[in-house]
């Protein structure tokens, strides 16, 4: 339905600042406006879309993925093994170039579907391989 917002979610330290806010502000998508939501924990997450899930320790993020679990959140990252504990996109910095690696296998579970174009350039990974 057009007009409820889509949910861009900051899981821990929001790395943006003011800028992704300032970023978004009046934009919409497919007629939603944008709206951005930081959270300190998974149980303050009620309406979320996109998750960038910033946790550095490592069993806090892998806690996080596990809580969300079955949830139709896409969760995003960049840290190192954020795949292989069951997040969907990780921004990889290459070269000097973000590039993007996705696992479409735990989006599938999730009930959400990735765009042919991002997949394209993308790299497909999954928990079971490098």
């Amino acid at each position: 339905q057009t007009g409820t917002s889509l949910v861009i979610g900051i899981l821990g330290e929001n790395p943006f600042g003011k800028y992704l806010d300032e970023m978004i502000s009046g934009e919409t998508a497919n007629g939603h406006p944008l709206e951005v939501h930081v959270y300190k924990n998974v149980d303050e997450i009620k309406t979320c879309h996109i998750l960038f899930i910033n946790l550095p320790q490592a069993n806090k993020l892998k806690e996080a993925l596990t809580n969300l679990k079955g949830r139709s959140i896409l969760t995003v990252s960049d840290e190192n093994n954020f795949i292989h504990m069951g997040g969907m996109i990780r921004f990889v910095t290459r070269q000097n170039k973000i590039q993007i690696e996705i696992n479409p296998e735990r989006a599938k579970d999730a009930d959400l579907m990735i765009s042919s174009k991002l997949l394209s350039v993308a790299e497909i990974v999954s928990p079971d391989n490098n």
